[in-house]
């Protein structure tokens, strides 16, 4: 009962639910019976929760670096935040070059503390080195 409330109010990985039903103190065993059942019946699926993490962080400004960790530490495996991340819904480039825009505005890099200010927060957001450097090459204004 615990489990499908907890399911309710969002989608949950199979770790984080187990994590949460065993930290109020349930017995492991039964918990992944329980757990068992729920995959059973579709109503866990760490596939559907990359799926919606995937889209939350995307919403809020995050690369594909750091969804991939933050997947990774709730428990989902890398071939499945691989194909969430792989998929051509998530423009990662316009996102890169939105974040910046929000956060620098639109005026160019005056030197080169400002360029790598830029650099380490977009690689703190989580895109790829490859992308950081090609708005930076647009942003450069020295």
């Amino acid at each position: 009962m615990m489990a499908v409330k907890l399911l309710a109010g969002r989608e949950h990985s199979r770790q984080e639910l187990r994590r949460k039903l065993q930290g109020r103190g349930f017995d492991a065993e039964l918990v992944e019976a329980v757990l068992d059942d729920l995959q059973r019946r579709d109503m866990v699926s760490d596939r559907r929760f990359a799926e919606s993490y995937i889209d939350q962080r995307f919403r809020k400004g995050y690369g594909p670096l750091r969804i991939r960790a933050e997947l990774s530490e709730r428990g989902i495996d890398a071939d499945i935040a691989s194909t969430g991340l792989g998929d051509d819904t998530h423009d990662w480039a316009g996102l890169l070059t939105e974040v910046a825009l929000r956060k620098f505005g639109e005026l160019p890099a005056v030197d080169r503390r400002a360029l790598a200010k830029r650099g380490r927060f977009l690689e703190q957001r989580g895109f790829p080195a490859s992308l950081v450097r090609r708005y930076l090459d647009r942003v450069r204004g020295f």
